[in-house]
Parts: structure tokens; sequence; C-alpha cells
């Protein structure tokens, strides 16, 4: 996990899939003898979860060790508005070490299908300093514009283009969009940075152990994050995902794996 305000941990909620496997019938006893057609192999039953208030709580491992926790919640603020919040809390040794101490929020719109961000804002807090910063997406104006703690060439005006995200609105769009051998393309727009974001989930479900409880989850990550790997898991019936992982140089970083959550 990359801690700066520009690469913000990356949560990402719940879809599922169930798998039935069809098996060949035998021939009837009075046909000629001859392969039996193979029946076709019924693809997985996928069903995107509604947009949903929640709170998911996990557990940070930092390289295996227990490092903090992390909180993920969506309420519904009223009429088509919404609001993500994202708050890693590291424990004492660990929050300077990982950039913990963070907490971030997108204020949105549900338009139909659509996720419009509205507002977003950043806090990082330290022992000696702390970093502020709050962004606008104008879409009257077609630009979105943050200010606060960042440099110069971050604070200009950045054109908007339609279906543009937040990293935290990024997440919640994986949960709406990943469908097994899927892919997924977003425009990241945060914190005075433009990035395309692309994601690849797997054909299958596989078997993911987090804690004493076992899943069956769809794996899906991020294809063009170069040596900053993002891994996680969705599974059926949790509105939020199992595990994420985040690699660095192929070695493993940060180990969000969820501990509870709650509808609101």
């Amino acid at each position: 996990m990359n801690t700066s305000l520009s690469k913000p941990v990356l949560l990402i909620a719940s879809l599922l899939c169930t798998v039935a496997i069809a098996q060949a019938q035998e021939p009837p006893a009075a046909a000629p003898a001859q392969a039996a057609a193979p029946l076709p192999v019924p693809a997985i039953s996928w069903e995107a979860p509604p947009l949903e208030p929640f709170t998911a709580t996990y557990q940070a491992l930092y390289k295996g060790k227990e490092a903090g926790d992390a909180i993920m919640k969506v309420t519904h603020t009223g009429g088509a508005q919404w609001r993500v919040d994202m708050q890693v809390v590291g424990r004492r040794g660990f929050a300077s070490v990982l950039g913990l101490n963070l907490e971030q929020s997108t204020v949105f719109e549900k338009q139909g299908g659509v996720y419009v961000p509205i507002s977003q804002a950043t806090v990082r807090k330290g022992l000696f300093l702390g970093k502020k910063v709050s962004g606008t997406y104008n879409w009257q104006a077609g630009t979105a514009q943050w200010l606060g703690d960042l440099k110069k060439e971050r604070t200009q005006p950045i054109p908007l283009q339609p279906g543009d995200q937040s990293a935290l609105l990024i997440n919640l769009a994986i949960m709406r969009d990943a469908r097994p051998g899927g892919q997924m393309h977003y425009r990241y727009v945060d914190v005075g940075r433009v990035r395309q974001h692309d994601y690849q989930a797997a054909p299958d479900t596989e078997n993911v152990q987090v804690g004493d409880l076992s899943y069956n989850a769809l794996r899906v990550h991020r294809t063009n994050g170069g040596n900053d790997e993002t891994i996680l898991w969705i599974a059926n019936g949790v509105p939020t995902p199992v595990r994420i992982l985040q690699r660095e140089d192929g070695e493993d970083r940060i180990d969000l794996r969820l501990i509870e959550y709650q509808g609101v």
C-alpha cells in the first residue's frame, strides 16, 4: 500500500458467484455406440449488490505483523446523495512507517447506475504534522480542483470527463461492475492527479482463508499498477471485500482482513 495522499488505501466491496457444473449424460442403451456430447457448462451466477449503507472493520497487517485497523463506511445522506468514508488507524510504532492515521471521504450522487463525485477530503494525522486536502468536482464548470497541503501543480483545475471517479468511488464501482472473467476500466481523478485504473477479475472463484473463516471469493486485481499491486477478494453476501492485499516490488506490504461488517 502506498501511503501518500496521492495513493490512498483501496477498499472495494463485494459481489458473489456460485458455480454449477453440468455433467455429461450417458447415451440411451439402445442408441448406437458413440461419444456423448457434453452439456454446456453454465456461466457463474453473478448479481451486483445494491448500493446500501454498511460499516466494515478490517485488521491491518504490515509485512505479516499487526499494524492497525481500517474502517470503511457507506452512508445515505438523503435523496440521490451518498457518502463513502475510510479511516485507517495505526498502532504505535507503525503509524509513521505506514503513514496511517488517515481519513478520507467522498460525497457523491447516484444518477441511475452511475456514481458521480461531488466533493472529496483527505486528512492525514501525525505526531508532529498533519495534512489536509479538500477537492470539489464542479460538473457545471467541467473541472475538479483541490486545495490544501499539496504541491502547487496539483492545485490546478483538472478537466472532467463523464465517469470520472475518486479513489473511494472506484472501490464502489468495482463492487457494482465486477463479473467473473471481466475487465474494468476507470479514470481516477483525485487529490490533484489523473490516472487510468484497469482491473481484471478471475474467471472463477477460489477459497480464501480469513482468520478462522473460509470464503468462496472472486479475485480481482489491478493490471496497470506497475510494481504497486492491488489484489482483492469479494465473496457472496458480504458487502465489502473479505481481503485486500497490496504488494510492492513483488512483496506483501499491507494486508487488510475483514473482521466485522454490518448494515447501517
